[in-house]
């Protein structure tokens, strides 16, 4: 068709009297301008055309792949291309006289096609995560692992193609090269491709979903998971501010994930309170009787000698299973650890059914402060240090 055109051209001019050095140059500016319009009537056509017709196909089909895969963003990639196409096959037929700049106008043209052809195959590969996937679900993860080990396998394959048109060479033989040069680049990319292995080791093993609640020892991390990709974890603090952790630091250090306090839907206590060993003695008649006076204890639990810790610890026990926040299904005691230089701890260990944590902490507070108010009652004093004169 084009030859048909420059046939045309060459005939107008003719008929229009143009002669000599005019009649390339007038030729050449003409043909320019004609493959210029053919490749924006390309472009019209697929937007105004094709674009619409797709849509209303993918539409009323009973599937949503296709709705999520061919939507308006990537038909526009799409429609890019094909000005670029049409170029590509008038340019032999507009600059036959200059070979150069054919070439190197084709050169362009074969670099541009490349690089819209990859935007539009990142663009479907990024699509890829959102059909039929829950979020936060294994199938979800193992998708974005899948599809951000795609996307660089695409993007690096884009990059050797438009390094073998910009020399001139066969891509084919650039990746044999590479095979030798191979140890350099995995020394230049060693953190890409180590932060690239630890983010499907993560995703693979299920160390951690969108939506848990994560700390890591060391560093601000405490948060809930918002997103994971393969080279960063995106985790929302409680101050609603976001922090991004590689996954490489998930992977080779310690984190706690709270998943399975959530789902059991119970969370720990675990708490020392320090009391002067000095206070730890027998309680005497009076004692007893005060304390069953005001029933803290009964008389038979203070029968014969009685040490005031031992039946503080029983009374603690008692009050955290009366209490209806404490889990009775779990793990319930008060006990005695060895002494230290800061007096004899007693470690409560228990369970709330409550995993929100500002209610957690409130609730430990008070049965903490419960403990401290009630036991001068029986005779015990909480260790305090006191500064050297």
């Amino acid at each position: 068709m084009m030859e048909e055109i420059r046939i045309f051209v060459e005939t107008i001019l003719n008929s229009l009297g143009v002669e000599g050095w005019l009649v390339p140059v007038t030729r050449h500016a003409l043909l320019v301008i004609i493959a210029i319009l053919l490749a924006w009537l390309s472009d019209f056509l697929c937007r105004k055309l094709i674009v619409p017709v797709v849509e209303k196909l993918t539409k009323k089909t009973k599937a949503t792949w296709d709705d999520v895969i061919f939507d308006k963003h990537v038909l526009y990639t799409a429609c890019h291309i094909v000005p670029a196409v049409m170029v590509w096959e008038l340019l032999p037929m507009v600059f036959y006289q200059y070979p150069l700049v054919q070439e190197t106008l084709a050169r362009l043209t074969a670099i541009y096609i490349t690089v819209s052809s990859t935007r539009l195959v990142v663009q479907i590969v990024a699509r890829l995560r959102f059909l039929n996937t829950r979020e936060g679900s294994s199938s979800s993860q193992y998708l974005n692992s899948f599809c951000g080990v795609l996307r660089i396998i695409v993007i690096f394959i884009a990059v050797i193609v438009v390094v073998a048109i910009l020399f001139n060479k066969n891509p084919m033989s650039l990746f044999a090269g590479l095979g030798a040069t191979s140890a350099v680049l995995m020394l230049v990319f060693k953190d890409t491709i180590e932060g690239l292995v630890a983010g499907i080791r993560l995703t693979s093993n299920e160390m951690v979903h969108v939506g848990d609640w994560i700390t890591v020892p060391g560093t601000p991390v405490d948060g809930n998971v918002i997103d994971i990709t393969l080279t960063t974890v995106k985790v929302r603090q409680f101050d609603n501010t976001i922090t991004t952790v590689p996954p490489l630091t998930l992977v080779n250090g310690p984190f706690q994930n709270w998943k399975g306090m959530q789902d059991a839907g119970v969370r720990q206590v675990k708490k020392q309170v320090y009391f002067d060993v000095r206070s730890i003695c027998l309680l005497d008649d009076e004692t007893k009787q005060k304390l069953v006076d005001k029933g803290l204890v009964n008389a038979r639990q203070v029968e014969g000698d009685v040490v005031n810790m031992g039946i503080f610890r029983r009374y603690i026990e008692d009050y955290l299973s009366n209490r209806k926040e404490v889990d009775g299904n779990m793990t319930l005691m008060a006990r005695q650890l060895e002494a230290t230089q800061s007096g004899v701890p007693l470690e409560l260990y228990f369970f709330l059914s409550i995993t929100e944590s500002v209610l957690y902490e409130s609730t430990v507070s008070d049965i903490l402060e419960h403990v401290y108010a009630y036991a001068h009652e029986f005779g015990l004093k909480v260790y305090e240090m006191f500064p050297e004169q």
